[in-house]
């Protein structure tokens, strides 16, 4: 039997270097294959369509609310994070296993081309005193179930798990600050992009205009029915109109591709802007500090910091709990099929206690370098606290500029307008007249475009300030929130951070200057009407009847009732005691002299020296 067990077995020992020659073999015909062009179309195709699928369709006009909510919830660097945090909600469950005992069972067959045996020798006498045997069948199986459980391994996955939890946590955090992100970046997009909605048609006919208008010119040239450094100097002029209107055309292009981008729409979706009034900027908030301590608890980076500080601490208490001593315990079924036992299955069990003691001299270092994390992870958050501070103040102060920046380029605007209409009303039916116009209207435009940039960058500066403090402007889950849902939740968390995070010192009744207007020379009825509505419009009251108030002296002069000439309008203002303050005149060309024309001089003169004027009150407004 036994002759027979060897020549039946034989053929495995003598195929296993063949077999193992293959594997061998097989390892080195491995080589790069790159995808080929068909799969890479393929792939291509399936990722476009991917990347935009189930998406609610633009079908109305987008607020800023509708543009945040699409990018939001359609964003793929924020559909990302929220992966990425769900892959850690996942290795979390997975590590909670780790803590639990450990099964394992396992079954094997082994056999050998021999039979194992021994003999016994005589301790006293050094000879052999049994004849070989053996106890063991040359095949035989092993079934084996054990259990186990070591207090070390418990203590390791029990400080990895809380990892796994603090790595959630950051994770959201993550999240919170892409939300941030793209809610900044959509404000900076979106009012840029609403401008080039406004601005774009108009930019364009007046560009065709230019050029019809520099063709003219050199006909007008070639004609010499103009002196030529006159035609040179307004062909330079509409040039110079032309070049800047052409460059910012480009930025207002670019800002609707990034909208684009944001709300990622595929490349050319077409959807329009809600082409309502500017919001009115909120006041620059005056709590600075009430904002610096919200800032401190609710910014994303400070928060995973202190979650990070818990991951490094769990590390070091990995190191230290191989310190001590690991006590095992396991018990376990095994069953044997090897006919020459006496029992085939049994029970087992054991208790252990090991201790490393050559890891006891890491004591000292190990307590000094958890001394030294906490200390780094303390300073790096304290410099990125420092950081967040500064964010938020220079935020602020920003915001003020910015604010102030655009009622400038508010007030540059309406006074170019008035200019316009001025011009419009002024010109005559002849080729300078009609260039005049033309550069008038492009220099407009220009400052026209400078207003909706200086507002977008106010929004842009608004923006910045809630980007600084860390504040969450939608609800934890997007899943089941449509688009219009989405918006109206932004557009409800704002207003409430607005309303109870950002105030203002409450404006006193007081606040607002006021003036006792006095209008003298020609057309003093004029003068009075123009300047109480553009004082009023800047902020400050022209029917002041109390003796200590304020006195602005407006006088218009010109140099003739008819035909084309100048006017000036002189301005000043007197202090309660009588003293002078501020004086300004404003020296304008003018063609009729019709009561619309003085009035939008006298406007325009106002509009231009507003700041000047309120600079001058005393103390500062």
């Amino acid at each position: 039997m036994r002759v027979s067990s060897t020549h039946e077995l034989g053929w495995v020992y003598k195929l296993a270097p063949l077999a193992l020659a293959a594997i061998l073999a097989g390892c080195g015909t491995v080589k790069p294959m790159p995808y080929t062009a068909a799969e890479n179309k393929e792939r291509a195709a399936t990722d476009r369509t991917k990347m935009y699928e189930e998406q609610e369709p633009v079908s109305n006009a987008l607020t800023f609310e509708d543009a945040a909510a699409r990018a939001l919830k359609y964003n793929l660097d924020y559909r990302l994070k929220l992966a990425e945090q769900a892959l850690a909600a996942g290795m979390l469950d997975v590590s909670q296993y780790d803590m639990l005992p450990k099964l394992l069972v396992g079954a094997g067959w082994m056999t050998r081309n021999n039979d194992s045996g021994g003999t016994s020798v005589g301790i006293l006498t050094g000879q052999q005193t049994l004849s070989p045997s053996t106890s063991s069948e040359r095949s035989h199986t092993v079934v084996n179930a054990e259990l186990s459980w070591s207090v070390l391994d418990f203590g390791i996955s029990y400080y990895r798990a809380q990892q796994r939890a603090d790595g959630v946590l950051m994770a959201d955090e993550r999240r919170r600050k892409v939300i941030q992100n793209i809610m900044q970046d959509v404000r900076n997009s979106y009012w840029r992009a609403l401008g080039a909605q406004r601005m774009l048609p108009r930019v364009d006919a007046l560009l065709a205009r230019s050029q019809t208008a520099l063709a003219r010119s050199r006909q007008i040239e070639d004609q010499k029915l103009l002196p030529q450094p006159t035609v040179l100097a307004y062909q330079r002029a509409l040039i110079d109109a032309v070049s800047l209107l052409t460059q910012r055309r480009q930025d207002l292009e670019l800002a609707r591709t990034e909208l684009i981008s944001l709300m990622n729409l595929a490349p050319g979706t077409p959807f329009t802007l809600a082409d309502t009034s500017n919001e009115a900027l909120p006041p620059m908030p005056t709590n600075v500090d009430e904002l610096e301590r919200i800032a401190m608890e609710m910014r994303p980076e400070l928060l995973e910091e202190a979650y990070r500080k818990r991951v490094t601490l769990n590390d070091l208490r990995v190191a230290r709990l191989s310190l001590f001593p690991n006590l095992s315990a396991s018990v376990g079924w095994q069953r044997d099929s090897n006919k020459y036992l006496y029992n085939n299955s049994w029970i087992d069990s054991g208790l252990r206690l090991s201790w490393n003691l050559l890891k006891l001299p890491q004591w000292p270092a190990l307590k000094k370098a958890i001394g030294d994390q906490a200390t780094v992870d303390d300073l790096r958050r304290y410099a990125q606290g420092m950081a967040v501070l500064t964010q938020v103040r220079v935020g602020a102060q920003r915001y003020g500029l910015a604010r102030m920046e655009y009622d400038m380029a508010d007030q540059s605007a309406k006074v170019d307008e008035r200019l316009l209409n001025y011009t419009r009303s002024a010109v005559k039916t002849n080729a300078e007249g009609e260039l005049e116009l033309i550069r008038s209207e492009a220099r407009a435009l220009l400052t026209e475009y400078q207003r909706h940039a200086a507002y977008s960058q106010a929004q842009a500066a608004w923006g910045r300030v809630y980007n600084s403090i860390g504040l969450d402007v939608l609800p934890q889950t997007l899943d089941n929130t449509t688009v219009n849902g989405l918006s109206q939740s932004i557009k409800s968390t704002m207003s409430e951070w607005q309303r109870v995070t950002f105030q203002s010192a409450a404006p006193r009744a007081d606040a607002q200057p006021e003036v006792k207007l006095v209008s003298a020379g020609a057309r003093a009825e004029d003068v009075n009407q123009a300047a109480t509505r553009a004082l009023q419009r800047n902020g400050i009251v022209a029917n002041a009847t109390t003796e200590s108030a304020w006195t602005l002296e407006m006088v218009w002069s010109q140099t003739s009732d008819t035909g084309s000439g100048k006017g000036t309008v002189n301005m000043r203002l007197l202090n309660p005691v009588g003293q002078i303050v501020h004086e300004r005149n404003s020296e304008v060309a003018i063609g009729e002299r019709t009561s619309s024309v003085v009035r939008a001089a006298v406007e325009s003169a106002i509009d231009a020296d507003v700041r000047s004027l309120h600079a001058a009150f005393k103390p500062p407004l």
